[in-house]
């Protein structure tokens, strides 16, 4: 099974910029589809990106694209998430995890391994 740690959160004004890393030890990383999921108080977690394990297709949130870009260093297993422009309502605890279904890529239960996580706050 793989461990996997988040890292880069923190608090930002709207408009500002962060980047969020995932590190993968003990288990295959190049291998799976990676995602990021964000869950704020009182709400149920959600889908913001995705890469297939090759880099080639990437997925987006509609809230999300155009301004957070998820990319992955596979000799290094990390995973990243450059989040620009960001708002109010990016404020969350964001999450990586590692895809072991094979339905909805924007579906958490499709998602067997899961860091703690890493909150993002950003003010107004």
């Amino acid at each position: 099974q793989v461990q996997l740690v988040e890292s880069g959160g923190g608090l930002v004004q709207a408009g500002g910029s962060l980047r969020l890393s995932c590190a993968a030890s003990g288990g295959t990383f190049s291998a799976y589809t990676m995602g990021w999921f964000r869950q704020a108080p009182g709400k149920e977690r959600k889908f913001v990106a995705a890469s297939s394990h090759n880099v080639i297709t990437t997925y987006y949130a509609d809230s999300v694209k155009d301004r957070f870009f998820i990319s992955r260093y596979n000799a290094k297993n990390i995973l990243y998430l450059q989040m620009d422009s960001l708002r109010p309502e990016d404020t969350a605890v964001y999450f990586c995890a590692r895809r072991s279904g094979s339905g909805s890529i924007a579906s958490a239960s499709e998602y067997r391994d899961w860091g703690r996580g890493t909150q993002v706050t950003v003010s107004s």
